[in-house]
């Protein structure tokens, strides 16, 4: 049976439904990022666990010059190691008809037969190629895909000097390549590096690698650890011209994963907070607002004999009702949400399947702070109230003492009568206007937070491909080559100027912290590819030490002046210790650079380049990358503006993708916030209202009374919301960013001024929508006394 008071409760609730919903919105949208983003990080680790464990994906890499495969027998007799396969890996070049530049592509052995013991391939068209058959070849699903190729296709490639021609017999995916990129970059793109799985014996007659490996593929047994395993392989196979074995974490597809993995469980764990910090204090206040608003109600049902619990739970059903509500939408529009989510992390990664994972602890935690901040939020006055006696609590509350407004007698005699309410309202009841205040400060620093990330990945782009690298193309060579390749490189026509690089392999050490990445070695005052301050000054190479980035330096603790040790994984590999002689502030990656010239005297190599960014006459592109496909020492030509488009994509799906979303929530939050306090202002002054259109005052006089007070916190809000934006910007700054890219905060008018385009917007669409709802009041219905 309904009880009085329940039956109150609908009634209530129907009355307050405008606003009840709204409220119930803001905190769902707080829920939702909590259950989308915690959804998403689950989906993702299950999904990379499983589909690492199905084709068996290598936990040790070990790389070599060239190694026999004799070897093999004792690298699978060293402790720890559960699982051996070696395999031949090689760089090519693809030549694809209608595509001026050369596409990089990397070429595997895969063994006939059964599956490999290690780093299987799954195949989602065609077949394996077939013993005898070295022309077939099996090519990456993602870069057929993009180029429009299909099994029966062929395609030709160029591989250590010599031209192929392959047919293709099958697309295939692998846990290897879930992150694909051409070698030296960082930034994935379909349609600019490939795949190609090969027999045994085209691999080793492409590469001179008969009854030999330059890989070895480690599986681990249970309870293994890799830091042993990886300093017996490297003892072992150091005769052959061993780079270093490094484990899965420092492979290059699995490390961007994990990056993005990692940002992303940052982001879960530091934004969708943030976001329901704002609706929960949103809630406290308008149910603390509404309950202080049920007084006299309050008084007269405990002049009818209700006890204060009785009161109470009934208060708290209501708050319970709208905060399970929002607290539900939340959920359902988190997993909605989250479905959408997938499939953009289904193309940003190549993963075969990703199925969103529901992750219960995210809806407790959502539940349990839409549920704790509505009752704090009504608690605090039902305590307050039920304090009064019950012929107390039914008068209105004793007036305000007035003599702080008649400190403004100075400013009151220039106002009209309706200002000088609005100027009395904030006099009479400061803390209340502060709450109103804060709540939409809140929301502004919510926009400018959201709109400064923008700009911040907006800048990202046009700091790393306008101002940092000025080159139009970048090639890389097959190996570090003489630097008379400089010479030859500039002589052809078309070529403006060329400046020589050379990417060295290294491990970079400090203390326990430790970095497996590259030296860059440029020219003294390089023009091209430049390092540059937080002031975005050139910085002058030195051939004394290493200029790292910023990401970098404080990975590795460093300051200018500290030693490092750098392992270098290549040639000779020497040990040197190093002083970082300046830092450099990079968007994209965490770079190392040093002159070029100290770089090979440290390798005891002088006059060596691995590669050359070019600036060409763009009249003779063709030609130039023509000429380029053809030269025997070229592994790989980049376009700037191709690398430039991916990199874009790149900030715009995956955990940058979510920006968008947390966007448009953060607008949506701002308008919810500033059309409670409107609806608050309506739900208190109501009889005040009706009370002044009795005596006179025209419905826009009456309404001017509430709208001028939601203009003055509005104003007064937007200073302090572009504060605590500006702070609230470094917080997701730091969020978003990630050792794959950088994003700097960015402050510009334009970003303040479209936030408060967005409160100012809000507030005249509340103004409007409120006092729509004053025009239409019954006035008579209004000003009757409750019995």
């Amino acid at each position: 049976m309904v009880g009085p008071l329940d039956r109150k409760l609908l009634r209530d609730l129907w009355r307050m439904k405008g606003q009840a919903l709204a409220i119930a919105v803001v905190m769902a949208l707080g829920v939702m990022l909590q259950v989308m983003m915690s959804g998403l990080v689950s989906s993702l680790e299950e999904t990379r666990r499983g589909y690492y464990e199905r084709y068996r994906f290598a936990e040790v890499f070990a790389p070599v010059v060239r190694a026999p495969e004799r070897l093999l027998d004792r690298i699978a007799a060293l402790e720890g190691v559960n699982a051996v396969e070696g395999r031949v890996s090689g760089l090519a070049l693809l030549d694809l008809p209608g595509h001026a530049v050369p596409v990089q592509a990397q070429a595997l052995s895969l063994p006939h037969g059964d599956a490999p013991a290690l780093n299987a391939i799954r195949l989602e068209a065609g077949r394996l190629f077939e013993r005898g058959h070295p022309e077939e070849a099996v090519l990456l699903e993602s870069f057929a895909a993009a180029h429009g190729l299909r099994p029966g296709d062929h395609l030709a490639a160029t591989m250590n000097g010599a031209r192929f021609d392959f047919r293709i017999t099958g697309l295939a995916r692998s846990p290897e390549f879930l992150y694909a990129a051409a070698p030296g970059e960082m930034v994935p793109d379909d349609a600019r590096f490939g795949v190609l799985w090969l027999s045994p014996e085209a691999m080793a007659a492409a590469f001179d690698m008969e009854g030999a490996f330059n890989e070895a593929l480690v599986g681990l047994a249970r309870g293994a650890g890799a830091p042993g395993v990886i300093e017996a392989l490297d003892r072992l196979l150091a005769p052959w011209g061993a780079a270093g074995a490094y484990d899965r974490a420092d492979q290059f597809s699995n490390r961007f994963v994990s990056e993005e993995i990692a940002g992303l469980k940052d982001s879960a764990t530091t934004i969708p907070p943030i976001f329901m910090a704002v609706a929960a204090f949103l809630l406290n206040i308008v149910i603390a607002r509404m309950v202080q608003a049920e007084r006299e109600e309050i008084g007269l049902l405990k002049a009818f004999g209700y006890r204060s619990g009785e009161i109470g739970a009934h208060y708290l059903k209501l708050v319970l009702v709208i905060a399970l509500t929002g607290a539900a939408l939340g959920c359902l529009f988190g997993i909605a949400a989250g479905r959408g989510m997938v499939q953009v992390y289904l193309a940003y990664f190549k993963f075969p399947f990703l199925v969103f994972r529901l992750e219960p602890a995210a809806f407790a935690l959502g539940t349990l702070v839409s549920v704790a901040a509505a009752a704090a939020g009504g608690a605090v006055v039902l305590r307050r109230v039920f304090r009064l006696q019950p012929a107390e609590a039914m008068r209105p509350p004793a007036p305000p003492d007035y003599a702080f407004a008649g400190r403004w007698k100075g400013l009151t005699r220039w106002l009209d009568q309706p200002s000088r309410m609005v100027l009395r309202r904030f006099t009479r009841t400061p803390f209340r206007m502060a709450g109103a205040v804060v709540g939409i400060t809140c929301g502004m620093a919510l926009s400018v937070g959201m709109l400064t990330i923008h700009a911040g990945f907006d800048r990202a782009i046009m700091l790393s491909f306008d101002v940092m690298d000025r080159s139009d193309v970048a090639v890389t060579f097959t190996h570090a080559v003489s630097d008379k390749t400089l010479l030859e490189l500039a002589r052809h026509p078309g070529i403006e100027r060329v400046e020589g690089v050379r990417h060295v392999a290294v491990i970079l050490r400090n203390g326990r912290q430790s970095h497996r990445g590259s030296i860059t070695g440029l020219p003294p005052e390089p023009a091209l590819t430049r390092a540059l301050t937080p002031a975005l000054h050139p910085i002058a190479m030195r051939e004394d030490g290493l200029v790292l980035s910023t990401a970098l330096a404080a990975k590795l603790g460093l300051e200018v002046g500290q030693d490092l040790t750098v392992d270098v994984r290549e040639g000779a590999q020497p040990l040197l210790q190093l002083p970082v002689v300046g830092v450099s502030d990079t968007v994209l990656g965490a770079p190392a650079y040093m002159a070029l010239a100290g770089l090979n005297r440290a390798l005891g190599e002088p006059g060596r380049v691995s590669g050359a960014a070019l600036r060409i006459d763009t009249a003779d592109a063709e030609e130039i990358f023509a000429w380029l496909k053809g030269m025997p020492v070229v592994a790989g030509v980049s376009l700037k503006a191709e690398a430039r488009g991916a990199f874009r994509k790149l900030m715009d799906e995956g955990a940058g993708w979510t920006r968008f979303v947390m966007a448009a929530v953060a607008f949506v939050i701002t308008f919810g916030i500033v059309y409670n306090a409107a609806r608050i202002a309506l739900a208190e002054r109501a009889h005040d209202l009706a009370s002044l259109r009795v005596i006179g005052f025209s419905r826009g006089e009456a309404a001017y009374v509430l709208l001028g007070e939601l203009g003055l916190v509005t104003l007064l809000a937007l200073p302090l919301g572009a504060g605590l934006g500006a702070a609230l910007s470094y917080l997701l700054a730091a969020a978003y960013s990630s050792e794959i890219y950088t994003v700097p905060v960015v402050f510009r008018a334009t970003t303040f001024g479209n936030a408060a385009l967005v409160v100012i917007a809000g507030a005249v669409i509340s103004g409007l929508l409120v006092k729509r709802d004053v025009d239409r009041a019954d006035l008579v219905a209004t000003l009757k006394t409750r019995d």
